[in-house]
Formats: C-alpha cells, sequence, structure tokens
C-alpha cells in the first residue's frame, strides 16, 4: 500500500499520465469506495452489533455518521489552515474559495499565479504540519479497516479496494504539485507522496493493535464500531473528495462528462456488488 501509493505519487514528475484514465479511473474509484462502505462496512458492523446487542438502537447508523462528520471537521481544519495561509494576500474570499478544492483528490487548474490551496505556504512549520495531518486524516481511517478485518480474505478486499483509490490520489497530487507550484520541486513531491503513502499503513499498525489487543466480545464491539467509523468515512471521500470533483483534465476531454462519469462509478459500485457474492 505505501510502495505503490509513494510511486504513483512522485510518478508525474517522471511520466505524462494520460488525463481521461484518472478522469475517468477516479470516478472509479469512487464508486468502488462507495459500494464497498455501504455493502460491505455498514453490513457487517450492523450485523456485528446485532450480534452483540438486543438493543434496537441504530449503532452502525450512528457510528456512520459519526465517521462522515468526523472527515467533515478534517476537511473543516484544511479550510482553516488555508485560511491563516492566504491572510494579507488574497483575503478571506480566497480562504472561501480554497474550500471548493481543499484535497489532492481535488485537483483544480487555476491560471496565472494561482495555486492548488493544498499546496499554499502557511503561516508557519505548525500550520504546514497541520494542514499534511489533516490532509492524511481519512487514510489512517481507511488503513484501520484492512487491520481490523475479521479474515484474510476481507483484509485483502480492503486492502486492494483501498490501494486502488490512493493510486488516483497519489497521482493527481503529483501533478497538481508540479503543474502549479513552479521549478518542479522533486524533494517537496517526495515528502508529500511519503506523508500520503505512510498515512495508511500507520492506520493498518492500529487496525492490527486494536485486533491482537482485544478478545472475545470485546474484539467484536472493537471491530463494529471500527467498522461504522470507516464506512462514513469511505461515504464522504467517495461523494465529496471522487465522485461530485474528482479529477479534473487541463486539456477538454470528450469523456469529461456527467453520463460517462456516472457510467465509470457504476462499474465501481458493479464490481463491488459482484464480489459481495462470494463475502
Amino acid at each position: 500500500m505505501f510502495f505503490t501509493t509513494f510511486a504513483g505519487g512522485v510518478s508525474p514528475y517522471f511520466y505524462r499520465w494520460n488525463e481521461t484514465f484518472l478522469l475517468l479511473g477516479t470516478q472509479f474509484a469512487g464508486g468502488v469506495f462507495l459500494g464497498t462502505s455501504l455493502m460491505h462496512f455498514l453490513s457487517d458492523a450492523n450485523e456485528t452489533f446485532g450480534d452483540l446487542t438486543k438493543k434496537t438502537y441504530p449503532f452502525a447508523f450512528m457510528l456512520a455518521c459519526f465517521g462522515y462528520l468526523l472527515t467533515m471537521f478534517g476537511d473543516c481544519v484544511i479550510l482553516y489552515v488555508i485560511g491563516r495561509g492566504r491572510v494579507g494576500g488574497g483575503g478571506s474570499d480566497d480562504g472561501g474559495r480554497a474550500w471548493e478544492n481543499s484535497e489532492a483528490v481535488e485537483v483544480e487548474h487555476g491560471k496565472g499565479d494561482s495555486h492548488h490551496p493544498m499546496f499554499v505556504k502557511t503561516s508557519s512549520l505548525s500550520d504546514t504540519i497541520l494542514l499534511i495531518l489533516a490532509l492524511c486524516f481519512h487514510s489512517v481511517f481507511e488503513g484501520i479497516a484492512v487491520g481490523v478485518s475479521s479474515t484474510k480474505a476481507d483484509a485483502w478486499r480492503n486492502l486492494w479496494t483501498i490501494s486502488l483509490h490512493k493510486i488516483f490520489a497519489a497521482v493527481a497530487m503529483g501533478i497538481a504539485l508540479l503543474r502549479l507550484i513552479p521549478k518542479r520541486p522533486f524533494l517537496l513531491t517526495v515528502a508529500y507522496s511519503f506523508a500520503f503513502g505512510i498515512s495508511s499503513p500507520i492506520g493498518v499498525g492500529i487496525g492490527i493493535a486494536i485486533d491482537a489487543t482485544t478478545e472475545g466480545k470485546v474484539a467484536d464491539w472493537m471491530y463494529a464500531i471500527s467498522m461504522g467509523i470507516a464506512c462514513g468515512v469511505f461515504v464522504y471521500v467517495a461523494i465529496h473528495h471522487l465522485i461530485s470533483k474528482g479529477f479534473k483534465p487541463q486539456e477538454d476531454s470528450y469523456f469529461d462528462t456527467p453520463f460517462f462519469k456516472f457510467l465509470a462509478v457504476l462499474l465501481g459500485v458493479g464490481v463491488i456488488a459482484v464480489v459481495m457474492i462470494w463475502d
């Protein structure tokens, strides 16, 4: 997971990717994420809670909402950091517009001297660190979903699902960095790719630690809670970071239409629907 993401992040420095492939691939990854969250994570969490308690409260759905809002809060942190970094520059309006493109996947091709909000110069080192942490926040929870998987088959399915999304996200991040910041900063590309790549493996380690230190019903409770939160994280990433905006081609593309994007998302959801037959 780390090496594929890291390679994807630095690859635009050496290789010019086909933008149509990235455009539809990002939408496909969004469909995979959406299908995984609702058909796999949410169903597993709800079933496990049903075995653990007789209460009729919708624990899994509540935790999915919590995971969604938690990830949304991470984006709010990004907006806050961007707003502080632009104080005295573009004014408060810049911070407001930055909300629309605050994540690496949401590559906006500006004109003139404008920069992608992810890479604006923040006012201090602490702001920069906070920004990186916020960008990698949801990746940690994605990794936890792998670490707490109940079976080897579940772990592999979660692994390839997350890796697919992260490869496209890392490539888009690398393209944005090289295109919108002058002097092609190789070291900065490596640093951002490393941070983005290592975040999910850290989450896997956390998930493994949770799974290894809990037994019996405690382990089941931790699994159900993790899957519920992960569902909300996946839904937010799928809708806001991949499907609704996704990758923006620099040049006009025949496939950059809602219909082709819908087909790509449909294919992603369909793949998960077929895979779930053997779950």
